[in-house]
Formats: structure tokens, sequence, C-alpha cells
């Protein structure tokens, strides 16, 4: 799934006369340019005054007077309510804002206390779904961590050290259980407000950083993950069924200052480097997805005893020259946050 959302116009924006060149039109949104916009028809520019992009869901969060106004319940409703249908049936999850500094990804995800964001709330839902099962109190065990991606470097946001400069995790990869980070605390909780006060501690603990666009700009990709454990009969038999949430509040993008400091250069040049690998990665998952489902059908076609007229050659292109159906490698380990989320 793939959501859109709107905020209003930050003080800075207003104060620069900015103006809001997007509309919401049901799932579709629509982005005026500017600088076509104000030229006649015919003036010689091909470009198009209004560009429409579809979306699963798009949300118009700017006035909260406005009839279609995206509140953070109708976000949650939305898309945390899904988190929490594939929580229950045992599928791993991944839920990640993108977008540039000051776009409002970590209002969106995290939330202030007045309005609280998803992770707050998927929180929340996991232990009102825990209590529907009364019946059986230990039926559920949920853990969380939460971590920063910091210059590649992975710091526990809920263990501090008692050293000047932070410490640095290692990640690894396990053959059956996949990528972790190596000395990671996990802490079990029991009740919504655990839950609330490791987040504030984490968030206190995170790095941020004053930038042109955004004055508390998150300089790290944070991700807070919950291990859900749920005890069940399988043909009788007692066992366990384990799932991953992966909330992730992404470092926002920007373009390079050379008025920037050389640390701030760095840490910008990492934060590209990792959104761009996020970027091939989840295309090509995506194109994968495509070869593997077209694969489907054709082998469903031969099996009814039709002819596709293909042949595949030893060098990966079919006889007739049309590409290969062969899956195109996925570059997880070029990024550690990529490396991080390979299983969901």
């Amino acid at each position: 799934r793939v959501a859109v959302r709107v905020r209003p116009l930050s003080k800075r924006e207003t104060k620069e006369g900015g103006r809001i060149i997007v509309e919401v039109d049901g799932k579709v949104a629509k982005i005026r340019n500017l600088k076509v916009d104000s030229r006649p028809d015919g003036f010689g520019d091909s470009r198009e005054k209004v560009m429409a992009f579809g979306f699963d869901y798009c949300y118009w969060s700017v006035n909260p007077e406005d009839p279609q106004y995206a509140s953070q319940d109708v976000v949650f409703q939305d898309l945390g309510m899904e988190v929490l249908s594939g929580v229950a049936k045992g599928y791993n999850i991944c839920l990640f804002a993108y977008g540039q500094t000051g776009s409002g990804k970590t209002y969106t995800m995290l939330g202030p206390p007045a309005s609280v964001g998803l992770t707050p709330r998927i929180c929340e839902g996991l232990f009102i779904r825990e209590k529907d099962c009364a019946s059986l109190p230990s039926s559920c065990r949920i853990k969380v961590s939460f971590l920063e991606i910091y210059n590649e470097r992975v710091r526990d946001l809920l263990k501090q050290s008692g050293q000047k400069k932070p410490y640095t995790l290692r990640v690894r990869e396990h053959p059956e259980m996949g990528p972790y980070v190596q000395g990671l605390s996990q802490h079990v909780v029991t009740n919504y407000k655990q839950v609330i006060q490791l987040l504030e501690e984490g968030i206190a603990n995170r790095i941020t950083a004053a930038t042109h666009v955004h004055e508390a700009s998150s300089r790290s990709h944070a991700i807070f993950t919950i291990h859900y454990t749920q005890a069940i009969l399988e043909n009788n038999l007692p066992s366990e069924m384990a799932s991953k949430i992966n909330l992730v509040d992404l470092a926002g993008s920007e373009r390079a200052d050379p008025s920037y400091c050389k640390d701030r250069i760095t840490e910008g040049a990492n934060i590209n480097k990792s959104l761009v690998t996020l970027g091939i990665v989840i295309s090509t998952l995506a194109q994968n997805s495509q070869v593997f489902s077209s694969c489907q059908s054709l082998n469903s076609s031969v099996s009814n005893g039709g002819d596709s007229g293909i042949l595949s050659s030893p060098s990966g292109t079919s006889s007739g020259g049309a590409p290969s159906r062969r899956q195109s490698y996925i570059p997880y380990r070029d990024s550690v946050l990529t490396w991080l989320l390979k299983d969901s």
C-alpha cells in the first residue's frame, strides 16, 4: 500500500508567501505546475499544467475545518488497522514514512502527546486486541526495541552507554532468523503505558539538527520494532506464531548544500544513499513480483494445454529476443536500513 498525506504550510513557508499546489480528489493527488500555469495556452511549453498521481490512499490534512480533513485517527483506521489485521495472521509488516525534510513524517509516525501518530496507536491496538482474548490472558507476548541508523551505524535508543561516543551495534544475519542487531536491547511490555514511556525515552535520545528547511530535522532513520508472539493450537498441539512489525520514521532527504559543515554534508550523503537503496530495493521487488506473476500465468497456460511459443535460451533471453524472465538481484546489503528490513 502507498499513501500520500498533504500537510499545511509551515511558518517559514507562510512567511515566504508559499502556496499549496497539491489537490486531493479521492485516491488521486494533483500537482499544479505554477511555472506553466501562469503562461497562456499555446505559448510553446508542452509541459502539463496539472499532473495527476494515483495512490491507495490520499489524505488532505491542511485545514481541520475542511470536510475532507484527514486526522491522525483517519490515517490509523486505514493504515494502522491493516497492520493489526496482518499481525494477527502472523505476517511480518513494515510501515514507514518517506519524504523530504519537514514534510511531516515524524508527526504521522509518532505525533505530539495531544495527537499521537501511527506508532502509539498501533501499540494501543495490540493491547486492545489482547484484552478481547480475555479467556486466554497468556496467549500473547509483546517485546519492543528502538534503534536509530545514523551514518550507516546502528545505535540503541533504549540503552545509553556511559561513553561520550555513541555505542555502535553490529548488524548480523542468522541463517534462519535473518538479519538482526547484535546486543540490541528488547523490552517486554504488558501495557500501553510502558510502550509510551519507552517511546518517549527513545525519541529524546534521537539525533536531530537544524537545516535550511526544518529547525529540528531528524538526521537518522528510527526503527521501532514490535515482536508479537501468539500462543495457538495447531492440530491440537500447542505452538507459537511469531510476527514482527517494523515502524520506521525515515530521515528527511535534503539537497546537499556546500555551506553546511563537513559532518552535516556526510550525514546528508549517507541519508540519501540509504534512501536511494530503499527505492531500488522496492522497485526490484515490484519487478520480481511481476516476473513471478507472469511465470505463474505462463505455467498455468502450459499445464492447461496451451503453447506460449517462447523458448528460453541459455543466455537468459528468449529465442525471440524478449527480455529474460529471470528475477533480478535485490541489493538488500547495500544499506543498513534495507538489510535490517529484509524480512519485512
